[in-house]
C-alpha cells in the first residue's frame, strides 16, 4: 500500500489510539517501510472516500488474477472501466494480486 502525500505531518493534528499490542504489530508488518501510522492515515482515507461516494480504487487489467461469476447486490462501479454496474446485474467478482475481491464489469476483462 503506497501513502498518498496530502498533507506535511507539520499540518496535522495530533490524534491518540489506542490500539491492541497485536494489532500495532501487524501494521508495523504491513506497512513495510512506510510507517504504520501512514499506513494508517491510509485505510482511514480509503474508508472516507469509500463511504462518500469518491473512492474509486485504481487497477488494471494485470492486478487480475481470477474472475468469478456473481450477481450484484447493490450499485457498484466496475474498477477498471468505471461503468455503472446496477443492483440484480451479473457482474465479475476480481481476485487482486493482493487478495481483495473488487467488482467487474463482464465484459471488462476481454481484450
Amino acid at each position: 500500500m503506497r501513502t498518498l502525500t496530502r498533507t506535511s505531518t507539520t499540518d496535522m493534528e495530533v490524534t491518540s489510539i489506542r490500539l491492541e499490542r497485536e494489532l500495532k504489530d501487524k501494521l508495523k508488518q504491513l506497512s513495510g517501510g512506510t510507517g504504520y501510522q501512514a499506513l494508517i492515515r491510509d485505510v482511514l482515507w480509503n474508508y472516507v472516500q469509500q463511504k462518500s461516494g469518491s473512492y474509486r480504487p485504481q487497477f488494471s487489467k494485470a492486478d487480475i488474477r481470477a474472475s468469478i461469476n456473481a450477481i450484484a447486490q447493490k450499485d457498484e462501479r466496475c474498477v477498471l472501466t468505471g461503468k455503472f454496474i446496477s443492483e440484480q446485474e451479473p457482474m465479475l467478482l476480481g481476485l487482486t494480486t493482493n487478495g481483495d475481491l473488487v467488482p467487474l464489469c463482464p465484459d471488462s476483462l476481454s481484450d
